[in-house]
């Protein structure tokens, strides 16, 4: 158990009512204008090493580039039969990922699991691996920031998809879990290739309360940063996902804890709140830890999500 109360004092009803910071000049622009730089590039993807993983699947390995020359590595799933007619792209941790997931409940889908750059199957010196040093790699040049660059592996991801499976264009998925949630909450306003959406305890939710509150996540390679290094919310303010979160306008489900130590409830909270419209909640009783009930519901969220992307 964590030394601090990972609910933080926070209650259902405090936590539906946390609202995201105020929006940076020219945040918007920044955005629209790094997304158009991005999908300019040829992401050349690749697919190679196809192996039998489940009865359901076909494994590859799944390699495609992305901005700064960086070569992202992840898997593809591919069903074996049926016809494909939707696309998702799945997300990770900030522990990265071993191996592709395939217990998602979307039918008739194939299935692209990058990992961001410096991370997993796409490692390069010098961006660390260990969260605590990822999470501040570049960040006093808010133009180079790494949060950036993985926002940018994403649109690519999208735009590997496209090019690998025609046929899912204009039916294509997103989930992102924690880093990869944040990381598609940054994402989503700015792609309209993407159709739908799900975020499970997100991360990078408004900063100034991230910063302020005890945890054992990324923020604290934050916190300590900004201790030693002074402001550094003049790059944060444009990698806020529950800012971002505000220009999504499409159908989005959210799995966001009542307690968390690693992603505070609050930051995923003003992510959820801050989605305009065509939002669905699904309230865990913890994120990042075991408890009794979690097996429950992870078997009721799965249930929900079946659903939510039926309409894909």
């Amino acid at each position: 158990m964590p030394s601090f109360d990972p609910t933080y004092g926070y209650t259902l009803e405090k936590l539906l009512c946390v609202q995201p910071p105020p929006e940076p000049d020219g945040f918007a622009d920044f955005w629209r204008s790094r997304y158009q730089n991005a999908i300019a590039i040829d992401s050349q993807p690749q697919l190679s090493n196809r192996r039998d993983h489940s009865p359901q699947f076909d494994c590859y390995d799944f390699y495609y580039h992305s901005t700064g020359n960086f070569k992202i590595g992840g898997w593809a799933l591919v069903p074996k039969q049926g016809n494909i007619t939707r696309g998702v792209i799945v997300g990770h941790g900030y522990g990265g990922r071993e191996a592709p997931d395939s217990h998602l409940p979307i039918s008739n889908a194939v299935f692209l699991f990058p990992c961001f750059r410096g991370i997993s199957r796409s490692k390069r010196s010098p961006v660390s691996d260990d969260p605590r040093y990822h999470v501040i790699h570049d960040i006093n040049n808010r133009d180079r920031y790494i949060l950036g660059g993985c926002v940018e592996d994403l649109w690519l991801a999208v735009s590997a998809m496209q090019r690998l499976f025609p046929v899912v264009t204009g039916h294509i998925g997103l989930l992102g879990i924690s880093f990869s949630g944040g990381i598609g909450a940054l994402a989503l306003p700015w792609d309209k290739r993407i159709q739908r959406a799900h975020f499970n305890v997100p991360s990078f939710g408004n900063h100034p309360i991230r910063l302020q509150l005890p945890t054992w996540g990324s923020a604290a390679a934050l916190q300590e940063y900004q201790q030693q290094h002074g402001n550094i919310l003049a790059t944060l303010s444009y990698y806020d996902a529950a800012i971002a979160a505000k220009n999504i306008h499409v159908p989005v489900h959210v799995a966001a804890a009542l307690a968390d130590p690693v992603v505070a409830p609050p930051g995923q909270f003003s992510i959820y709140n801050a989605l305009p419209a065509q939002k669905r909640l699904f309230v865990l009783e913890q994120g990042h830890a075991e408890y009794p009930n979690k097996a429950n519901q992870e078997k009721m969220l799965l249930t929900e999500l079946k659903e939510f992307f039926n309409d894909l």
